[in-house]
């Protein structure tokens, strides 16, 4: 079974077949084929496959999908894709069918950033492969098992009763990672998930189940992000709203605009969703390039050492996603304020390069401290496989 996965964000499209063979589970899965488009909406786009790029014209969603599936010229199976938020009336994965999208198109409000893009790819999916399953696959299902405490808001029960509580976000990749670690050896009990990349956000684990999670009802709370800016005080959000000009539409365009793509890193430094370029110019003395480092790094400590008090201790932090697997001085910045938890990390294991997961601990630290690359695709493919497997 050739399963083709398609990770689209609001730039890009992460795209990559899977061969099942016969099974559903992990040890069953090959990828045989990968690439990725970016710069979705500029003036040029890159096409990347299976290490080969080029340059190419994407200047919607609908045209980069469409050069993807024209890149995919190998037929498939089934196709599966990442969704962020489902809304409050889908909480499994699930087959698309026309009550499904409707559905999902009802939650574009929920992840403005991500969604309405999902449900484009998704319905050229359909047009393009009209004989095959597809299968929406959610960030949030791995957070279902957060107790009541760690997702209900103090608001008036009739609003929660609209589905408003704290959904999590980074599902597929904790997921992945807690897989991925459960193969390798025995599972640390109580862990925090740090998944730092143009989104960011820390997930307590107990026993392999999300217990809580920095993200909230959508994916801009939290800590600092590349545009986002995390955790706001909820007055300070009304102050932006009453600040703006036109009509109340208009004024929450503008905010939505303002916290979803010019806040973050981007709104604190002043230079683009890069945090190579970002560290570059901090090193280089630039003040305010500085500060942005120094306040994202901050919320993580913030947000790792909170769990750490909750659970009672940690016997693991995990880092995944590209600033969490490829910026080792982010993960010095960010646990050097745990020391006195016990953590340490080995200087010489944090700056060697690896693709695959590997500790970076010190063999003093009384914690596990771990890089771990997420495998979101992978385990869309599985849970498809899965699915499509009840299906037939």
């Amino acid at each position: 079974m050739r399963i083709l996965v398609v990770n689209s964000g609001s730039s890009s499209i992460k795209f990559s077949i899977f061969d099942s063979g016969a099974a559903s589970e992990d040890a069953g899965l090959r990828c045989v084929f990968e690439g990725e488009l970016t710069g979705i909406g500029g003036a040029e786009a890159q096409l990347e496959v299976e290490g080969k790029r080029s340059t190419v014209q994407a200047g919607s969603q609908v045209e980069a999908i469409r050069l993807v599936f024209d890149t995919v010229a190998e037929p498939v199976d089934a196709v599966g894709y990442r969704v962020v938020h489902p809304g409050p009336h889908l909480e499994d994965h699930q087959r698309v069918t026309p009550e499904v999208l409707e559905a999902l198109e009802a939650a574009t409000a929920f992840a403005p950033l991500h969604d309405p893009e999902a449900v484009k790819v998704i319905r050229e999916g359909l047009a393009r492969f009209p004989q095959v399953g597809h299968y929406a696959c959610f960030d949030t299902v791995f957070h279902r098992t957060m107790p009541e405490e760690a997702t209900t808001y103090a608001l008036p029960e009739s609003v929660r009763a609209e589905g408003v509580h704290r959904y999590g976000f980074h599902g597929l990749s904790c997921e992945s990672i807690v897989r991925q670690m459960q193969v390798a050896g025995p599972l640390p009990r109580r862990m925090a998930i740090a998944h730092l990349g143009s989104g960011c956000s820390v997930t307590a684990v107990v026993d392999g189940r999300s217990v809580d999670t920095t993200m909230g009802l959508t994916p801009t709370g939290g800590v600092v992000m590349g545009t986002r800016p995390g955790d706001l005080d909820p007055g300070l959000m009304l102050y932006l709203l009453r600040r703006q000009q036109g009509d109340k539409d208009a004024a929450i365009a503008a905010v939505e605009a303002m916290v979803n793509h010019n806040s973050g890193m981007v709104a604190l430094s002043g230079m683009a969703n890069d945090m190579r370029a970002v560290r570059k110019a901090a090193a280089a003395g630039d003040v305010r390039a500085q500060l942005a480092v120094k306040v994202f790094t901050r919320s993580v400590t913030k947000a790792i050492a909170g769990f750490c008090w909750t659970l009672g201790g940690l016997d693991a932090i995990v880092f995944a996603g590209g600033i969490g697997e490829h910026d080792a001085l982010t993960r010095t910045e960010v646990l050097a304020g745990l020391e006195s938890q016990g953590v340490a990390i080995n200087s010489s294991l944090n700056d060697s390069k690896s693709d695959g997961a590997h500790s970076i601990s010190a063999s003093d630290s009384h914690t596990l401290v771990l890089v771990v690359p997420a495998q979101e695709d992978r385990m869309i493919a599985m849970h498809v496989s899965r699915m499509d497997a009840i299906q037939r």
